[in-house]
């Protein structure tokens, strides 16, 4: 793997938005997985959405193709680390975010994000 793919790629790939879906084909020739944190994510959107049912029948077919990421106690301290270290700093961002990143930074791996204000703020995070 290489990428790790944040939810709002996800979102507009799931409903078809073209940009998303060229981004990520192109992106999973080098290899694309995801974060069960954007599972849980895009998941609440689509059962906000007017047919909940379809919208989530929808992502998971899309995510049925990319390895998912669950959090290990790795991850969990490396969203800890991460956390107390922003914190001292002043600079933190939402726990969702962080472990996220922290997935990425334990598998090594560069974050597909359009959040550059956010996931900018942790060190060592490779971002695309």
């Amino acid at each position: 793997m290489t990428y790790l793919v944040d939810s709002d790629w996800l979102i507009d790939a799931t409903i078809g938005r073209l940009p998303a879906l060229q981004l990520v084909n192109r992106l999973r020739v080098a290899g694309v997985a995801i974060s069960v944190i954007s599972v849980a994510e895009v998941s609440e959107g689509a059962y906000r959405a007017p047919d909940p049912a379809r919208a989530l029948a929808a992502f998971h077919e899309f995510l049925s193709t990319f390895p998912t990421y669950q959090i290990t106690v790795a991850i969990a301290e490396k969203f800890a680390t991460t956390r107390a270290t922003l914190r001292r700093q002043g600079l933190l961002i939402p726990d969702m975010d962080l472990l996220i990143a922290a997935t990425a930074l334990e598998h090594d791996l560069t974050l597909v994000t359009r959040n550059q204000s956010h996931f900018a703020r942790i060190p060592g995070l490779r971002l695309q």
